[in-house]
C-alpha cells in the first residue's frame, strides 16, 4: 500500500491528542542526553522537538513517508534534526541509533514483520524501542461507519476492493513479531484512550480519514467526511485503543 501524503498543516493544528500520547511515550525513555534517537514517523515534528530537548548532546533523526509532513517538520525544526522522507519498511540509516521512538505511526504500516526487522537493523546492540500506535479494537465504531459509507455508490468505485487502511495488531502477534525480529525484554500492552475532537471534521480529514482522502477525487472528499460524521453520534467520540511497545535489541 502506498504511503499517505497527509494534510500536514491541518494535522499539525488538530493533533493535540497525538502529542499528548507522544509525551507519555517520551516519559518512558531513559535518556542520558547524548544518545542518537530515531523518531520513526515524526509527522509535523511536534514531538520531535521535545525529543531534541531530551538529548542536548546527542542527535535526532526524523523519518516520515509523507513529503508534506517532512516539509512541515523542516519548517519547525530547521537543520537541528536530520529529516528523511522514507517508508519505514525501506529504512536504511548511515549510522545506527541508540533509541527508536514512535507514536501514532506503526498502524499505518501493513507489514509489521518487515517493519520491526528494519528498526532492529537501524539500532545498536542493546538499544531500546519505545512506541505506541493503534492496536486491536482501535476506533471500532468509527471503522464500522467508514466501511458502511465506503459502500455508497458515490465512493465505492474508489474505495471498495482496496486493502485495509490500518493494521491494528494484537498484543500476542506484536510480541511474536518483535521476538522474531531480534528483540528481547519485550513488553506489549493495550491502553484505552477516548478523544472528543474540538474540530471533528478537520480532525477526521487530517488523521483518521487521510488514507481515504488520497483515494477519492477532490470533489468527493468533503462529502465523504460529512457522510461519515453524519453516521456517528454527536458529539463525535472516538474510542482509541493504543498498542504500547517496549523492547531491547539483542
Amino acid at each position: 500500500m502506498a504511503p499517505v501524503d497527509w494534510e500536514a498543516g491541518t494535522y499539525d493544528r488538530v493533533s493535540d491528542p497525538q502529542e499528548a500520547w507522544g509525551r507519555e511515550v517520551l516519559e518512558r525513555l531513559d535518556l542520558a542526553g547524548d544518545e542518537a534517537v530515531l523518531d520513526a514517523g515524526c509527522g509535523s515534528g511536534r514531538v520531535t522537538a521535545l525529543l531534541l530537548e531530551r538529548v542536548p548532546r546527542g542527535r535526532v533523526v526524523g523519518v516520515d513517508a509523507s513529503p508534506s509532513m517532512i516539509d512541515r517538520a523542516r519548517e519547525r525544526l530547521g537543520d537541528r534534526v536530520e529529516l528523511i522522507c522514507a517508508d519505514l519498511t525501506e529504512l536504511e540509516l548511515d549510522e545506527p541509533v541508540d533509541v527508536v521512538y514512535s507514536n501514532a505511526t506503526f498502524h499505518w504500516v501493513m507489514d509489521h514483520d518487515l517493519l520491526f526487522t528494519r528498526l532492529h537493523d537501524a539500532m545498536r546492540p542493546g538499544g531500546t524501542i519505545e512506541a505506541q500506535c493503534g492496536g486491536q479494537g482501535n476506533v471500532a465504531e468509527f471503522e464500522r461507519a467508514i466501511d458502511a459509507i465506503s459502500g455508497d455508490e458515490r465512493f465505492a468505485p474508489y474505495l471498495r476492493g482496496e486493502r485495509r487502511a490500518w493494521n491494528f495488531a494484537s498484543v500476542a502477534d506484536t510480541e511474536a513479531r518483535l521476538e522474531r525480529s531480534g528483540f528481547a525484554d519485550v513488553r506489549v500492552w493495550l491502553q484505552p484512550k477516548r478523544v472528543i475532537p474540538d474540530e471533528p471534521k478537520a480532525f477526521l480529514r487530517a488523521s483518521g480519514l487521510a488514507w481515504h482522502m488520497e483515494r477519492l477525487p477532490p470533489e468527493l472528499r468533503d462529502p465523504f467526511v460529512d457522510a461519515v460524521l453524519g453516521s456517528m453520534p454527536r458529539p463525535l467520540i472516538l474510542d482509541y485503543v493504543r498498542l504500547n511497545i517496549s523492547a531491547r535489541r539483542r
